[in-house]
């Protein structure tokens, strides 16, 4: 019985000693490639190799967003030069118009997410746009100041195509609609990072709006939804988050969309959005948010504002 089970040991031995042989040969031929491209953790991150992102400092603790692209394949190609022939921000352009006009715009709603003013506000770099009526440019501002954050230094942006009547943004980028916001607050997605996709912009990660629901409104105004928004706040704090919601009126789901940001930026048409609309507008919003406008479509130029001109009034204003 002895000497059967020290064969048995024996045996165990060589195994264990062959299989560690095995995985010493394997380290040392794919040394090389893991230092370039593999993280320490199980989680591979799609990254710019000149700045590190955001993302990167989490280190997967976040139960809302795994940072990682699972393959090459969920990482979604923006036409930047497209884009930019469309009369979009344009990230391989260091000096034209738009880019001007949204860098002024920028600036202002990132000191007002950032600066002394986050203090007096709930979900300060939750900004969402939207606009009175319909086919005012509201998606137009929203994907210009998503790219413009993008190419900040030391900031990410999560464009959020809450738009779920007539979803936009992804059109506009020319990507195929994906599992999105409704998905999640149904129940059919279960992790909110299978909703958040990882973009050929570093800095850039996109929510699409998924398919429509007749109960959108009551999803919307749900305690998921309320916590998942004040989670993507309070967790990543130097994070924006520009929500792209369907006009104000008349439409149920950006009432509530607005109870849940910080700043909201109204789109305005030049010569079509009419005085009334956008008083009517304004009252359906927070009275505790900071409020600006976009003068979109305008044909004077304004050493202020340009064509795409910024004004906003918050809580300071009311003092």
């Amino acid at each position: 019985m002895k000497s059967t089970i020290e064969k048995a040991l024996q045996k165990q031995k060589e195994a264990l000693l062959k299989n560690k042989l095995t995985n010493q040969n394997s380290e040392s031929t794919n040394a090389n490639f893991t230092s370039e491209t593999v993280q320490p953790s199980s989680d591979v991150s799609i990254q710019s190799n000149q700045e590190p992102s955001f993302d990167s400092t989490l280190k997967g603790e976040s139960p809302l967003e795994k940072n990682h692209v699972k393959d090459l394949q969920t990482l979604l190609h923006i036409d930047l030069q497209r884009l930019e022939k469309m009369g979009f921000v344009g990230l391989e352009t260091s000096r034209n118009l738009i880019n001007e006009e949204y860098r002024e715009i920028k600036r202002k709603l990132l000191t007002n997410a950032f600066g002394p003013l986050a203090s007096t506000m709930s979900n300060s770099n939750i900004i969402m746009i939207s606009s009175a009526r319909p086919a005012e440019g509201k998606t137009f501002t929203a994907v210009n100041l998503a790219l413009s954050i993008a190419a900040e230094q030391d900031k990410t942006v999560l464009l959020v195509d809450a738009d779920v009547l007539k979803p936009n943004v992804f059109k506009t980028l020319d990507i195929e609609p994906k599992n999105g916001l409704m998905e999640y607050l149904l129940g059919a997605v279960d992790d909110l990072s299978d909703i958040i996709y990882h973009t050929s912009v570093p800095k850039l990660r996109l929510i699409p709006a998924g398919q429509s629901h007749h109960l959108s409104t009551e999803l919307l105004a749900s305690a998921v939804m309320k916590k998942t928004v004040e989670e993507f706040s309070n967790r990543y704090p130097d994070r924006v988050v520009i929500i792209d919601t369907p006009p104000l009126i008349g439409i149920n789901e950006t009432a509530v969309l607005a109870n849940l940001a910080g700043q909201a930026v109204i789109v305005v048409e030049e010569g079509r959005s009419k005085l009334n609309d956008i008083q009517r507008a304004v009252e359906r919003l927070n009275p505790d948010m900071a409020i600006g406008f976009v003068v979109n479509k305008s044909t004077t130029f304004s050493d202020k504002g340009g064509y795409y001109g910024y004004q906003y009034y918050g809580t300071t204003d009311k003092d």
